[in-house]
């Protein structure tokens, strides 16, 4: 069962619900939000004798979102990597401009891929 988790950035930390289950909290942190989302729909699903794990949670946010959270990746090193013009790509950041379904799509593919690369990265020892 995957249940698709909606996460905003808010002044204070984080919001989040889940989608197609009355479920609702914060948290101050990412991690933090996580653990709080994964408790509250334990609870609801607790009288059917069902409980999931983080693995079962699909966390959904938006460019603007990510890029506030994950700082580390570098959007101008990313439009390039792409090919697409750094000035747009900084607009969907900012939410300036809400990306089509097939932009997102391709910063989503790019982001992932840069994560795959680094999951196989290994120093030299």
């Amino acid at each position: 069962m995957k249940i698709t988790i909606i996460i905003e950035k808010t002044k204070t930390g984080y919001s989040a619900y889940a989608e197609k289950y009355p479920v609702y909290t914060v948290g101050k942190s990412l991690e933090e939000l996580k653990s709080n989302i994964l408790e509250a729909v334990n609870l609801l699903l607790e009288k059917s004798g069902k409980s999931v794990t983080e693995n079962d949670l699909k966390i959904v946010l938006d460019l603007p979102q990510f890029f506030a959270f994950y700082k580390v990746i570098n959007a101008k090193a990313l439009s390039e990597r792409i090919g697409m013009n750094q000035s747009l790509l900084a607009q969907y950041i900012k939410g300036v401009k809400k990306p089509s379904p097939t932009q997102t799509h391709r910063i989503l593919k790019g982001v992932q891929q840069v994560g795959r690369e680094l999951a196989n990265v290994q120093f030299l020892l």
